[in-house]
């Protein structure tokens, strides 16, 4: 019988730091010096704490196929403290492990580098706080790691996660991502409620996540937040949390405070603009006034100044500079100030006849649309010569129809109202508490006899308007992804119960989706529908933007002409509206068309952040 060699373990022996020096067989021939210089001052805080592994070439030196991080960090070590060893005297010899022959080395260096394993996030966590908990600061933490102080601060930010997050985490049932978003949590019982449902679920999100954590909460960068400022709501007693691995990320707990503290500046920010001498100042709660507030209204335009001849030559050189983006901070505010002085003033006799709406914008500033004429007061304005022309003839006042002919058709409307439900339909999806709640509530009986929420057939409401153009559909609303053969009753047992092992999330998720599909448009005004559009978000210029052929072209000339006034605010009297008058109507509703989605036509038409706004927020108003 054929015997084999004994097999000797190899050895681990002692060698002076300068015997050792790097194998061509070792794979990290390339090193981070900023991670050496950190393995560094981890060796000289707390020693070298795992040996290395080499194979003894012919002049007696030591060529180390495994720990190359380890010997370059051990010289680095020495430069920094060359008296290293009246700390460290262990390192006056340095224990590697002595491979038999090349074979054994090279399996060494290819086995270490390809089996090392990152530690868990979760024990990073845990091992963390243990020495912070012990009394090590930061810095001794990131030199006992080998790892940046940023990295430290970053893990002890997760340092208090409930215990279940990082044991989800560690058994990879959340990602980090997910982890961090837990971080948010105010209520213990609410975040075991949120991570069973997240487990295992491939498709959660960190926004999701938050969301749940914190339902009622209002993030800084809302404009009410912006507008009120952290500092008043604190000082009203406005609780706050913060996301410690979001930029901005700030979370004002207590929203009733805010809306109230929203409310009072706004009401002040009114009173000063009343005091201009208005005779009416309307707030607005929303980010714009909309088409719908000011549709029956007619508008005054200030009283423009003509420059003198040498504020022109200064305003034209100063706009030249604008357009080659070589105007400095003082060209800047001086050009503007010409601009204002150019664009004239509202006189004391149109603010007798006219007001204005104050409202915060988007960037939560406070701002005012000035020089709305009432239909009570239209009269009297022409009277006093303050309307005249087109403005005069524009108004509703004096008709003997106080109700104008609609400019939107039958088609139109209907149009309109599908693609609002697509809007509705597509929130919903991202609200699947708020579809079972309403699904139950509808099924209970107690939402009237005759009344359903839900069209709880086969059948769905359709949601793609006759002339489609500027829809971007929602995918998970079309039919797609069902199975629309004739299935027999063993290839639907099948398939239900291929279905069912799917699990509880994916069944939600169909729900959800599903239901959502059935939700049809109300045959009369609904305030649920409203309800169900605003508690979802929904918007329908999320997913309908207004195009020539999808809309303008479907209403009369006039409308169109009431339109672009009302969104550019330009004179009707001035040369650029003239201009458009003259245009034919097919021409018309492709120029708005470009004034919604083309920016170089937006700047032509001199279109700033809040006329932007108004662009953006723009909604017809036959829904």
């Amino acid at each position: 019988m054929k015997t084999e060699k004994n097999v000797v373990a190899a050895p681990v022996q002692y060698f002076p730091l300068d015997r050792l020096y790097l194998s061509d067989m070792n794979p990290r021939q390339d090193a981070d010096a900023e991670r050496i210089d950190l393995l560094a001052d981890s060796i000289i805080a707390c020693g070298l704490i795992q040996n290395l592994a080499g194979l003894a070439d012919a002049d007696g030196r030591i060529a180390i196929v495994a720990g190359g991080r380890r010997l370059r960090a051990l010289i680095r070590a020495f430069e920094k403290q060359p008296d290293l060893l009246d700390r460290r005297p262990e390192l006056a010899e340095i224990p590697v492990r002595i491979a038999p022959d090349d074979a054994t080395a090279r399996a060494w260096a290819n086995v270490e580098n390809a089996v090392r394993e990152a530690l868990n996030p979760a024990d990073e966590i845990r091992a963390f706080a243990k020495m912070r908990d012990a009394g090590a600061d930061v810095p001794t933490i990131a030199k006992t790691f080998a790892t940046s102080e940023a990295a430290i601060y970053r893990r002890l930010a997760l340092s208090d996660l409930p215990a279940p997050v990082l044991d989800a985490l560690k058994a990879g049932k959340i990602t980090l991502n997910i982890a961090k978003a837990f971080t948010v949590a105010n209520d213990p019982d609410l975040a075991l409620e949120v991570l069973a449902e997240v487990e295992g679920n491939p498709h959660a999100s960190e926004h999701r996540v938050k969301a749940r954590l914190q339902p009622e909460a209002v993030k800084l960068t809302d404009r009410r937040a912006a507008f009120v400022g952290l500092d008043a709501y604190t000082a009203a007693g406005g609780e706050v949390t913060r996301d410690l691995f979001e930029e901005n990320g700030t979370y004002l707990r207590n929203p009733d405070l805010l809306d109230r503290l929203f409310s009072e500046k706004l009401d002040d920010a009114a009173a000063a603009i009343e005091a201009e001498g208005w005779k009416w100042v309307e707030v607005i709660p929303e980010s714009y006034v909309s088409y719908s507030t000011t549709e029956r209204l007619t508008r005054l335009y200030k009283v423009e100044v003509e420059l003198t001849e040498e504020q022109a030559e200064r305003y034209d050189e100063l706009a030249e500079l604008y357009q080659a983006d070589a105007l400095d901070e003082e060209g800047g505010a001086e050009l503007e100030a010409l601009q204002e002085l150019a664009e004239g003033d509202y006189t004391d006799e149109q603010r007798q006849h006219a007001g204005a709406y104050v409202y915060v914008n988007s960037s939560g500033m406070v701002d005012a649309s000035r020089g709305y004429v009432r239909p009570e007061d239209h009269a009297a304005a022409v009277e006093a010569e303050i309307l005249t022309g087109f403005a005069a003839s524009s108004g509703h006042a004096g008709r003997a129809d106080d109700t104008p002919k609609s400019p939107y058709n039958a088609a139109l409307v209907e149009d309109m109202r599908r693609a609002r439900l697509h809007a509705v339909q597509a929130a919903l999806l991202a609200k699947p508490e708020l579809v079972l709640d309403l699904l139950a509530f509808g099924l209970s009986g107690r939402g009237g006899a005759h009344e359903n929420v839900f069209d709880i057939r086969p059948d769905r409401a359709n949601i793609t308007p006759e002339k489609a153009n500027g829809l971007t559909p929602e995918p998970r609303l079309s039919d797609e992804s069902g199975d629309h053969r004739c299935l027999d009753d063993e290839e639907r047992l099948v398939a239900f119960t291929e279905f069912q092992a799917e699990g509880k999330k994916a069944r939600n998720a169909a729900l959800t989706e599903g239901l959502a599909r059935t939700l049809p448009y109300p045959h009369r005004p609904s305030a649920l529908f409203d309800h169900i559009e605003a508690s979802t978000g929904a918007d329908l210029r999320q997913v309908w933007t207004p195009t020539a052929e999808g809309f303008f072209k479907r209403v009369n000339a006039d409308y169109l002409d009431s339109l672009m006034l009302d969104l550019t605010g330009c004179n009707p009297t001035g040369n650029g509206f003239k201009s458009w008058k003259a245009m034919k109507k097919s021409a018309k509703a492709d120029a708005l068309e470009k004034l919604f989605t083309d920016p170089d036509y937006q700047k032509a038409w001199h279109i700033d952040v809040e006329k932007k706004a108004r662009i953006d927020a723009w909604r017809p108003g036959c829904i």
